[in-house]
């Protein structure tokens, strides 16, 4: 379940930040009864662009394996060998 909090509860900032950490989840803050900002933790955030991240590397592989822009593991190997002088 998410939390939320109202604008006026940043006051309290050691609460929040101490809710960031332990929740390791997003904070969602109101204002006026409407969503207006997300805190997180570093580490929570850190977390989400890595996570991001390979999500977005997986969906391009996806793309090479449908336009069969691929290649043998063997050519790889090789590749890399060639490239780092193994």
């Amino acid at each position: 379940m998410p939390n939320i909090v109202p604008i006026r509860d940043l006051k309290n900032t050691s609460e929040i930040s101490t809710l960031c950490h332990e929740s390791e989840e997003p904070i969602f803050v109101t204002k006026n009864g409407y969503g207006d900002m997300v805190i997180m933790s570093i580490e929570t955030y850190e977390k989400s662009s890595f996570l991001n991240n390979v999500y977005d590397k997986l969906e391009e592989a996806k793309l090479d394996l449908k336009n069969k822009k691929v290649c043998k593991p063997e050519d790889s190997v090789k590749r890399i060998k060639e490239k780092y002088g193994l």
